[in-house]
């Protein structure tokens, strides 16, 4: 039902709706990692559990997410530039995807270990897991361009972020059930959250390999590029960065939307529980509504944006995100803040799946892993400033996570000024000249 509902129109010649079903299940698989793990479970559990609630607990955390992030900005774009030489993007995706299986599924143990080992042990998975996390979100993207036409991108990559919010509502809800059914008989969070990670490492593994059967490499390999190494083409695309202007513009605004973005990712069970006064069960509803939320506002979106073009529909985001940051940071009820949730929903399935179909419209296609590469610098880039913004903030104002919410709103500002001046038209043309 759903492929035949799928725009035959939005492929590129000889692509087939299996290979884009496959392709979307990568999503599918991985966004449970990023609602039970980053969002939902067990950053709460981090902070309440492990940290037992120490001052210095949500920097911690955000502290552990941004060295994954810094390690995946200065690995991630010369891997991108050895899988293009290489034709590997599919060969690695099954590696980074193991490694994040195996680490998820590991963090299980956490619990058992008391003080400051078990803090360092729960950064040191956080850190292992998120960093071939973000590997994989990487180089799934990079496949886009080949499935889809310039002017169905914004479909096409709609269709994948919002099979991904599905997955990871489907990971949420079985976690949510599994919690409920323990509180019901009174067991502590040091029993059902390890549960709750290897029922994610059990979805992600199995259902990426529907992507790893249905999605080929239709990338063919690069002997000049693959003679010069990964890291001096990498260089070698830097220094013509202004052929590229567009392209570049745009990497600098993600990294101010993508902030905001990042923020409200990791650390919105934290908001919701320590400032709201939301219960542990009461957030993994709320992030499975926003969850829902975001996978209509993707599905819907990515129609629109076609239509309307792409630079129009992520400022239409940003704006959104400008009153998500106004009403949770004005809220003081459960109600208040469920409609900064509801908003936050339609937001982020709209405005992700935006700036990666802008990133595919404007990337060459015979660089494609090395300039999406680029793209999850900017955007690890941005996951390192906006939480680690958020937890400073928070602990220079004494744990005021109010005026920590209200200025995250400024990321959005900003990323909403840098984008004006890009000119998309001018970026596709410099993409294609590269051919």
């Amino acid at each position: 039902m759903t492929l035949q509902l799928f725009p035959s129109s939005a492929l590129n010649t000889g692509v087939r709706k299996r290979e884009v079903f496959g392709w979307a299940m990568y999503d599918f698989a991985n966004s449970g990692y990023t609602t039970v793990v980053i969002t939902a479970v067990f950053a709460a559990y981090f902070v309440g559990g492990i940290a037992k609630g120490a001052p210095w607990a949500t920097f911690a955390w955000t502290a552990a997410l941004s060295i994954s992030y810094a390690i995946v900005m200065l690995s991630m774009p010369a891997i991108g530039a050895w899988a293009d030489a290489r034709a590997a993007k599919k060969r690695v995706l099954v590696t980074v995807t193991a490694g994040c299986v195996a680490a998820t599924a590991a963090l299980a143990l956490t619990p058992g270990f008391a003080g400051p080992t078990g803090v360092a042990l729960a950064m040191a998975l956080v850190i292992v897991s998120n960093t071939f996390y973000s590997y994989g979100e990487s180089l799934t993207g990079a496949f886009l361009p080949e499935l889809a036409t310039a002017e169905g991108m914004g479909k096409v990559s709609g269709w994948g972020w919002g099979f991904g919010y599905i997955g990871g509502m489907l990971a949420l809800g079985l976690c949510l059930a599994y919690v409920l059914s323990a509180q019901a008989k009174g067991l502590p969070a040091s029993h059902f959250v390890p549960v709750t990670m290897l029922i994610t490492a059990a979805i992600y593994g199995s259902a990426a390999c529907a992507t790893f059967v249905l999605l080929p490499e239709r990338a063919r390999p690069q002997p000049a590029r693959r003679a010069q190494g990964a890291w001096l083409q990498l260089r070698a695309t830097l220094r013509e960065a202004r052929g590229y202007r567009d392209f570049m513009q745009l990497l600098i605004c993600t990294v101010c939307y993508q902030g905001g973005v990042a923020v409200a990712i990791a650390l919105a069970a934290i908001y919701a529980e320590q400032v709201i006064g939301f219960v542990a069960s009461e957030t993994m509803v709320l992030i499975f509504v926003l969850n829902l939320a975001a996978a209509l506002g993707a599905f819907g979106f990515g129609y629109l944006q076609d239509r309307i073009g792409h630079k129009i529909s992520l400022a239409g985001t940003l704006v959104a995100w400008i009153a998500v940051c106004v009403i949770a940071a004005a809220a003081t009820t459960k109600g208040a803040f469920w409609w900064a949730a509801a908003i936050a929903g339609l937001s982020m399935g709209s405005s992700q799946s935006a700036g990666r179909a802008m990133t595919g419209y404007l990337a060459p296609p015979r660089q494609l892993a090395e300039f999406f590469g680029l793209w999850t610098f900017a955007t690890r880039l941005a996951s390192i400033v906006g939480p680690l913004m958020f937890g400073a903030i928070t602990w220079a104002t004494g744990g005021n996570q109010r005026i920590a919410i209200l200025s995250t709103a400024a990321l959005f500002v900003a990323g909403l000024l840098l984008l004006l001046p890009i000119d998309m038209a001018r970026g596709r043309e410099a993409a294609l000249r590269s051919r």
